[in-house]
């Protein structure tokens, strides 16, 4: 099990409740015992907001539960599940170290509206950051349904685990496709319009993946309708439940990230977001990319002597939730000078600098900033429409699918368990922030164990920024 001061800086850095960031790490465990178990692997799909998180998007909400579509509605027995998670969470303590007790398990079967079995459960964990009774133990909530159409073939997708322990090979689970995740959320929005659901639908229709399926999500989302008997959504079905998400807003999302956005700066895209959805052909052209010097690149590695990782994901979380940045900067003459931007790419320079494109305001110029001159960055509550598009973006969803193979029981050594690394997909070069040496990895992880710097000394840099690369 990893550190709790591990846990104490990533929540510092992301600006964040502890609590938040260790449930985060249990989450990534719980599903890696989930796909490991043979019984689970094949027949639960993940979708729901932390299948956002963990496996699409980067700078991103964190999220609390676990959602599932089942395959085999015989899995919604208690006996079963208790049964199955107990296996778990042997697994997942001899792998990690995390306690999950199997007597502080609740699964509450009932009948959903349409008459169909469903399952809420709970379960308990004890994590780095410890406690002392077990009366205080936080919990996961699951929720469990075999009352969902599958409409595309799930994905074996690469979870994000971005932690010291991150086993060689990643985590894996089966998840939705994009579209239909994509899908799913919109059809939440109109059935309970929670703050959570306008969140994501938005960040959804602004990623620069999602620019042209609106068809695609369309004939997804036709068919989950269809199935649960209602019509398609349209912006009339939200109006009436704007004032009690905009209550909500607050108290639901607030302790997910690390900066809140104005509420209405989500609601008032929802009449571009319908556009999208009903008439995309008439949607304008995507936005340039913000001019820059000749020679600039769109790389985003970084070597020694940048900003903190955690100034620059600021920037990056701002510009993907629309939000100005106060920025204190250092001139080359040494005079520091506190800026108002609107932050668009980083790029990397014909010289090896890596410098951040934004828009100075209030004048709107258009400005290049060296990283290494970041002095501080703080998320306002000011927010911009793109004039230009917004590269600062990681590069799309994790497409990486891996092969699903067969593996061995739960029982087995924890050597004996990793999934062979899949020859597609996706690369990720990651630079340490000290010493400027870099790592190629296959998954997305970007915590950097002690290595040896280029003269082959010790080197103890624990994070790094990374530039995807295809092979």
């Amino acid at each position: 099990m990893i550190s709790k001061n591990e846990i104490l800086e990533l929540a510092t850095q992301a600006n964040l409740h502890p609590h938040v960031v260790e449930k985060d790490y249990v989450l990534g465990w719980l599903l890696a015992g989930i796909n490991h178990h043979p019984a689970l692997r094949e027949n639960w799909v993940f979708k729901g907001g932390t299948c956002l998180k963990k496996c699409y998007f980067e700078t991103y909400r964190f999220s609390e539960d676990l959602d599932f579509t089942l395959r085999d509605p015989s899995h919604i027995n208690e006996d079963f599940l208790r049964g199955i998670f107990t296996e778990i969470n042997g697994w997942v303590y001899d792998q990690s170290g995390i306690e999950i007790p199997s007597d502080r398990m609740l699964f509450e079967i009932f009948k959903n509206p349409r008459g169909i079995d469903a399952c809420q459960g709970r379960v308990y964990y004890r994590g780095p950051l410890g406690f002392s009774s077990k009366h205080s133990m936080p919990k996961i909530k699951l929720d469990l349904t075999a009352d969902e159409v599958v409409v595309e073939e799930p994905v074996m997708t690469q979870v994000r685990h971005d932690y010291s322990d991150d086993p060689a090979d990643g985590i894996t689970v089966q998840s939705y496709s994009y579209a239909e995740v994509f899908a799913e959320k919109i059809r939440a929005l109109k059935e309970r319009t929670r703050p959570r659901d306008l969140y994501d639908v938005i960040n959804f229709f602004r990623r620069p993946e999602s620019v042209d399926i609106a068809a695609h999500v369309r004939t997804v989302l036709e068919q989950k309708c269809d199935h649960k008997a209602i019509t398609f959504p349209s912006l009339n079905d939200l109006d009436a439940h704007k004032d009690i998400c905009a209550t909500g807003w607050q108290d639901q999302l607030a302790h997910q990230l690390q900066a809140l956005p104005p509420f209405d700066s989500f609601w008032s895209e929802l009449p571009a977001f319908f556009m999208w959805l009903e008439h995309p052909e008439q949607i304008a052209a995507v936005l340039s990319p913000i001019p820059s010097r000749a020679g600039d690149t769109g790389s985003t590695t970084i070597g020694a002597g940048t900003p903190q990782l955690s100034t620059l994901d600021r920037i990056r979380f701002a510009a993907v939730n629309r939000m100005c940045v106060e920025m204190v900067y250092r001139k080359e003459s040494g005079e520091r000078t506190t800026y108002l931007i609107e932050p668009y790419s980083l790029r990397a320079t014909a010289e090896g600098n890596l410098v951040m494109y934004a828009v100075k305001l209030p004048t709107a110029e258009t400005r290049s900033f060296r990283t290494d001159r970041i002095i501080s960055a703080t998320i306002t509550q000011r927010t911009f429409t793109p004039r230009y598009s917004i590269d600062f973006i990681p590069e799309g969803p994790v497409r990486l699918s891996v092969k699903q193979t067969t593996t061995r029981s739960l029982n087995v050594p924890r050597r004996q368990t990793r999934i062979s690394k899949s020859r597609g997909g996706p690369k990720y070069v990651f630079t340490c922030s000290i010493c400027g040496k870099s790592f190629t990895r296959s998954t997305h992880n970007s915590r950097l164990n002690p290595h040896k710097n280029k003269q082959g000394m010790p080197c103890y840099g624990r994070t790094g920024l990374y530039k995807t690369t295809k092979y």
